[in-house]
């Protein structure tokens, strides 16, 4: 199979923390922060099949009420684009929180064979089976 190239959309969120002593940041700072630091890591961390073409970071910081929380969260988007070896690489790439939205650039048609579109569904419920993992070691230290 042909090189995959993909743009994809994080949406980074800044959640608060308040801090006694040296005041609050808002959550604005922290979506910036948050969006550097992942941004950083994605720049200098090399991912096994991935490989980074552009990055655009120079979307604005948006703001929606948590509905359970009632907070107003600041979201910094991302705009990535990528060549992906294969489509396991890009699931793995893309599955994550912050996922938005996905974009197949290149090839205009893609083709699997059966043990492609099965190696395909096994990665995907993988990082479902792993995002849950995350999820509840999340809900669990919240406690």
């Amino acid at each position: 199979m042909k090189r995959l190239k993909m743009r994809v959309r994080f949406d980074f969120v800044g959640k608060t923390k308040q801090n006694k002593l040296f005041g609050n940041k808002n959550s604005e700072h922290y979506a910036e922060e948050v969006r550097q630091h992942k941004i950083s890591l994605i720049r200098n961390v090399p991912i096994q099949g991935i490989y980074i073409e552009d990055i655009d970071m120079s979307q604005e910081i948006y703001f929606v009420q948590d509905e359970i929380t009632g907070k107003r969260l600041a979201y910094a988007p991302v705009s990535i684009i990528f060549y992906a070896d294969s489509m396991e690489d890009a699931v793995r790439f893309t599955m994550k929180e912050e996922f938005r939205k996905v974009e197949v650039l290149e090839p205009e048609e893609v083709n699997l064979s059966k043990f492609e579109m099965e190696r395909l569904l096994l990665k995907v419920a993988e990082e479902l089976v792993s995002y849950k993992d995350y999820l509840e070691r999340k809900i669990d230290n919240w406690k």
